[in-house]
């Protein structure tokens, strides 16, 4: 029998959420955790297949969700998906840029296409996302929060992955400006910083017994962080409570980033 994933709280009651990359890994544990808080879902992510089962699960356990589609390096693509969540769910008072990926690629083989590739889906594609929902927000009035979701590799060397990490740090960046300029209207603009986390796209590292090691070692919980683990921070900073909450970064890492 399905349970009633609204069962443990409202604080986002009558709220619609929009999740990047929402249709696997920390994307879905936020959709499903903004859902178990009251809201409606609007999941954008690339595979149809994915959107459609994560649509389903959400759906099965008592939300009001949709998927779309998108592609966030696509001005355009992003724009028709804010446009069908909005026509669906009437409005859109949250979105989390958190669509990415994380190639590996030695700093001396790396080429300035895979750079620019990551900075296409990671960087621009929050831009373009958070973009379009803060027209939106300013447009109908009443504010809104706009979340990046970011990662420790902002902040740690991250070899193999420099492009990923000044991605990520960009994000940070962004964040800070954004929360300035709209906050006038209304609209805040906050940082989800996840660390070491279980998901598909951290599995080749998951089998390597050395990063383990040396990855829990720091980690004051002495554990990798599993997509349950982020999401409530990621309700906290959609709730339309913390009205004076903006341009911060919240660290959701077991202590690694401080140890």
């Amino acid at each position: 029998m399905a349970v009633d994933i609204r069962a443990s709280g409202a604080a986002l009651e009558g709220r619609v959420v929009v999740v990047t990359g929402g249709n696997g890994g920390i994307g879905l544990a936020i959709a499903e955790a903004c859902a178990r808080a009251g809201a409606s879902v609007a999941v954008w992510a690339m595979n149809p297949d994915k959107n459609a089962a994560a649509v389903e699960r959400l759906v099965s356990s008592g939300a009001r969700a949709v998927a779309h589609r998108c592609d966030v390096r696509s001005e355009e693509q992003v724009e028709a998906a804010l446009n069908r969540t909005v026509g669906e769910l009437g409005r859109v008072d949250t979105l989390f840029a958190n669509a990415g990926i994380k190639p590996v690629t030695p700093f001396l083989d790396m080429g300035l296409e895979e750079w620019r590739q990551v900075m296409a889906v990671n960087l621009d594609g929050a831009f373009l996302s958070m973009r379009a929902a803060a027209r939106h927000m300013v447009a109908r009035g009443g504010g809104g929060s706009l979340v990046a979701v970011s990662s420790v590799s902002a902040f740690d060397g991250s070899p193999g992955m420099e492009h990923y990490a000044a991605s990520k740090a960009g994000l940070l960046a962004l964040v800070r400006s954004v929360a300035v300029e709209l906050a006038r209207h209304g609209v805040r603009c906050n940082a989800l910083v996840p660390g070491f986390v279980d998901t598909e796209m951290t599995a080749d590292w998951r089998r390597d017994d050395r990063m383990m090691d040396a990855t829990i070692r720091r980690t004051p919980a002495r554990r990798w962080g599993s997509p349950a683990d982020v999401a409530p921070a990621a309700v906290f900073l959609a709730d339309p409570e913390y009205r004076f909450h903006t341009g911060a970064t919240l660290v959701v890492d077991g202590g690694y980033s401080v140890a």
